[in-house]
């Protein structure tokens, strides 16, 4: 049986085979060949693989053919909203029409990507909106509503995905009415579960995945039984979200949205029958003063910033906050619980209130043991998060309930052939490993390049450097570079000191700051690279694919290893120090491989991309872990001092404008003399 689904996925991959018949460009790469037979492998004994399949393997096809040709059932999981629409309207129907496969596809979403009906109704009523541009928002979903049939917002054109509209035309956990909703049988997000359950394979994501799995919300839980596959694309992302959803959340967001429906639905189905107003202000209330106690003396932020819970677990001022919640959650309870006549909304109102009372109750009581909480502070809220460390237990608890393949796959798993970075944080120890190196020349095409006279990265004078190295590259370059920094909070003074070293040497640079413009449009405007320099933070790491000559030189500020006050880093540290362990090597230079890795990988993109690739962090020449960190990367060429740099910088520049035959394979480019240790 594994020989037959093996020789008809090697057929699809042939020459001559379908896809080559489907795809004039099409060319057979032995590795993504070599990664399909695995997936055939796994698929028939039912077991777990773990796969890293570098830059240009195409590990979305060898994944996906050998799945459809099966004939089993399956559950496929990816990273984002946005790659879930590219997995489900571009690879898979692609795929079906060259394959002759007449399957039924599914793709499922969470809560808040489908249109309520329920909930539009009462926004045309009851919703107080900030400003005009989400009154036109309101209406422009209203129009849309009449005649989409998945209700899937993301058919709504220029709907921006922090849109203040979104919650209130969407239902959660939290306020959806169930059976007892008056639109149950027009529901979208029970519509998608039909369909999701009655499919051959169904597309969802990795928050979905672990959000159903701790709250059994959104279909999978059902789902899952019935599969004979699941497939986890972007796997390296799978940890970071389930110890995300498989923890409890108590957000002062979600005391603001539930005093905001209690007093909407009081007043427009029970006025005058309780206190509303009092009833809501005394639960707003109570989340500022949460907000105060959990933020101390920091008063303005920027971006996201995690607090240890220890740091603020023993203020009394934290203490009355929590106990002053507590009261006015189980003052609104009990006035909800005398309304049940009033309608469903005030069924699932009470509910709500107890749910909120018990996850304050909790946080007001000491913490369970292998576990880990921390404080989440931004600017619009504060969140109290209590997770595991891992996944390790609930995925273990999954596997066990029935024997299927199990398939996590990414670019990025590891630095080792265990791929231990990912299995050792998943519980996949036992499970088959297969590393696949990426068919991109990278010692012909790149060049990686670490600085010797750099300041170091805890020095005040190293983000000017940075950035003054940037304006000297881009200024070779004509643009077409990415800076890629750490952190938030020296994007600005790189940024500063690009422009200022650009305008020193005459260079016609336009810088683009994370933060200016959402990323979309910032990419948008980037265009071709001519002239412009992107400054980007973690946003920029992956998920960015900017092939062909637009994007030819990435410089890293420094080396991407996880904030040493990280909560959820530090606990981890803590376990595996208790362990006899070395967490340094297993923490922070693992992640730091693998951030790395991904970094770099936003640089060659197609087999006939060049660039560089700049590391400006002395830490790789000096330190001990600066050998390993370098063999993680793709097996660049290496260049030793600036004027190389340049020079090969210079040489790009000179082929891009001259449109010479810079994509031919047959072109000889320069070898440098070192050569990358790996």
């Amino acid at each position: 049986m594994s020989d037959g689904l093996r020789a008809r996925t090697e057929a699809v991959f042939a020459v001559g085979g379908p896809l080559a018949q489907a795809d004039p460009g099409y060319r057979l790469r032995p590795q993504q060949l070599e990664f399909a037979r695995a997936v055939c492998d796994a698929l028939q004994a039912r077991e777990v693989l773990v796969a890293e399949a570098g830059t240009g393997v195409g590990k979305t096809f060898a994944y996906l053919v050998p799945l459809l040709l099966s004939g089993q059932r399956a559950l496929v999981s990816t990273a984002t909203k946005s790659l879930q629409d590219q997995l489900f309207l571009r690879d898979l129907p692609r795929l079906l029409q060259t394959l002759g496969l007449p399957l039924h596809t599914a793709l499922l979403k969470g809560r808040s990507s489908y249109l309520c009906r329920h909930r539009l109704q009462q926004a045309r009523l009851s919703a107080q909106l900030p400003d005009r541009f989400a009154v036109r928002q309101l209406a422009r979903i209203e129009a849309w509503a009449q005649h989409t049939r998945s209700g899937d917002l993301a058919e709504v054109d220029g709907l921006d995905e922090r849109s203040p509209v979104i919650p209130l035309v969407t239902s959660t956990r939290d306020n959806c009415l169930g059976t007892e909703c008056p639109l149950y049988q027009q529901c979208h997000v029970v519509q998608a579960r039909r369909e999701a359950m009655a499919a051959e394979l169904v597309v969802i994501n990795h928050h979905l995945f672990f959000a159903d799995l701790a709250l059994r919300d959104s279909g999978v839980a059902e789902l899952l039984p019935t599969v004979d596959a699941a497939v986890f694309d972007e796997a390296h992302q799978l940890v970071d979200a389930g110890v995300q959803f498989l923890g409890q959340t108590l957000g002062t967001a979600q005391l603001l949205d539930f005093a905001r429906d209690l007093l909407a639905a009081g007043n427009s189905q029970a006025r005058g029958l309780a206190p509303w107003h009092e009833l809501a202000s005394a639960i707003e209330q109570g989340a500022r003063e949460l907000r105060l106690a959990l933020a101390g003396e920091l008063r303005e932020l920027r971006g996201l910033r995690k607090l240890r819970w220890e740091e603020r677990a023993e203020r009394p001022e934290l203490a009355a906050a929590l106990q002053g919640l507590a009261q006015a959650l189980q003052v609104a309870a009990e006035e909800l619980g005398g309304q049940a006549a009033a309608g469903p909304d005030f069924v699932r109102l009470h509910e709500r209130a107890l749910e909120l009372d018990a996850l304050v109750q909790r946080f007001a009581q000491p913490m369970a043991s292998a576990r880990v909480r921390w404080i989440d502070l931004t600017p619009q809220q504060a969140r109290l998060v209590e997770s595991p460390l891992d996944i390790r237990e609930m995925l273990g608890d999954e596997r066990s309930r029935a024997q299927r393949a199990w398939i996590f796959t990414s670019a990025t798993l590891g630095d080792d052939d265990a791929l231990s970075w990912f299995t050792r944080q998943a519980g996949l120890e036992d499970a088959r490993t297969l590393r696949v190196q990426s068919p991109f020349d990278y010692a012909a095409h790149a060049r990686v390049w670490v600085p010797a006279r750099m300041p170091k990265p805890n020095e005040a004078a190293h983000p000017a450097a940075v950035g003054t190295l940037a304006a000297r590259c881009a200024h070779a370059l004509q643009g077409r570079l990415f800076v890629l920094t750490t952190t938030l909070r020296v994007l600005p003074p790189i940024a500063e000191a690009l422009q200022r070293e650009a305008e020193r040497l005459g260079a016609d640079l336009q810088v683009l700051r994370q933060g200016a413009q959402p990323r979309r449009a910032l990419l948008q405007q980037f265009g071709d690279g001519r002239g412009r320099v992107l400054v980007g933070s973690h946003s920029f790491w992956e998920g960015i694919d900017i092939p062909g000559d637009a994007l030819q030189c990435v410089l890293i500020d420094k080396l991407p290893f996880p904030p040493p006050d990280d909560p959820l880093v530090q606990a981890r540290v803590k376990q595996l120090q208790e362990q006899g362990r070395n967490a340094f090597d297993e923490v922070h230079v693992a992640e730091a491989a693998v951030a790395l890795k991904q970094g770099a990988g936003r640089l060659i993109r197609s087999e006939t991309d060049h660039g560089l690739l700049v590391i400006c962090d002395p830490r790789l020449r000096s330190m001990g872990y600066g050998r390993r960190l370098m063999a993680a990367l793709p097996p660049m060429g290496v260049v030793e001092e600036e004027d190389q740099a340049l020079d090969w910088l210079a040489l790009l520049a000179t082929m891009h404008e001259t449109e010479s035959v810079t994509r031919s394979a047959t072109r000889v480019w320069p070898r440098p003399a070192t050569w990358h240790p790996g």
